[in-house]
């Protein structure tokens, strides 16, 4: 029943207050949990949020509610460690997934994603905050007709890491923004400040990531020019404009290294050291 909540938000109506809603449930400082076959429709704004969890399998999940609805974010991962998300549908206003602050050794598979925000790391290091995400394994998505596909996005201002990340075995359709890092995310109503310090991404991989682009660029990769993002690996990248028109690679201050077929062509200025897939499956098998 959260059309009511929705109405009143600000995104909606930027002459009301920004106000939180509630989340549809949260498990709170859970160990050894298992979430699966559950139905959750029209949350007031977050449906599923787990913080400061270890040991948490979730599976079977149907989430949904209207794109147009905000801030109903469908599985929320906050603090946590060691969390499996596996054959779940999801369609929102907002993501599909998101982890954020210090959460780790995080396994997603099997999912499909749309409409909504598509699998998200982040938002990371609003207001100056420390926050760090390492070893998240996402392999086999389905996403289409959202405004993202698979995403990194930081605030100016923060500190910490996102490290050891990977996408792959994505099919993306009709997708605005299909691989995308944003180091200047800015959900405000008012325009941020540049910033000196920024969150460190190192060591990311996109994998085998297919589809179609909504929009002409298909990847960005805007990275922060204080701290500038090292160690990209991109393989097997298949994407093109659904209008027909070329699509095309963005970069900036992102360092990395291609194998395989891609398109669009990668736009990394130089070689910046090898990301081995082998290297990513070891830390992915252990979690």
């Amino acid at each position: 029943m959260g059309q009511e909540w929705w109405a009143r938000s600000c995104k909606v109506n930027r002459t009301n207050p920004c106000h939180h809603a509630p989340t549809a449930l949260t498990f709170h400082k859970c160990n050894n949990l298992k979430v699966k076959n559950i139905k959750i429709f029209n949350s007031q704004q977050m449906h599923l949020a787990f913080t400061g969890c270890k040991h948490v399998t979730v599976s079977q999940l149907v989430v949904k509610a209207p794109g147009d609805s905000p801030n109903t974010d469908a599985i929320h991962i906050s603090s946590s460690t060691q969390v499996n998300v596996k054959d779940c549908i999801i369609g929102t206003g907002d993501d599909c997934i998101s982890i954020v602050g210090n959460s780790s050794r995080i396994k997603v598979k099997n999912i499909v994603c749309g409409p909504g925000h598509g699998i998200s790391i982040g938002s990371l290091g609003k207001s100056n905050s420390f926050s760090q995400v390492y070893n998240v394994h996402v392999n086999g998505a389905s996403i289409s007709n959202t405004e993202n596909g698979v995403r990194i996005k930081t605030w100016q201002g923060g500190s910490g890491f996102v490290k050891k990340v990977s996408f792959e075995n994505v099919w993306m359709e009709n997708v605005s923004n299909p691989i995308i890092i944003d180091q200047y995310y800015c959900d405000s109503t008012k325009p941020c400040s540049n910033k000196t310090s920024n969150i460190r991404i190192d060591s990311i991989s996109f994998m085998g990531i297919k589809g179609t682009s909504a929009t002409e660029r298909a990847v960005t990769l805007a990275c922060s020019d204080s701290c500038p993002c090292r160690q990209l690996y991109l393989e097997d990248i298949q994407l093109t404009s659904s209008s027909g028109d070329l699509a095309t690679f963005f970069c900036w201050q992102a360092y990395g290294t291609t194998s395989g077929l891609n398109y669009p062509p990668p736009c990394f200025p130089c070689n910046d050291g090898i990301l081995q897939p082998k290297f990513l499956s070891n830390w992915s098998q252990s979690i």
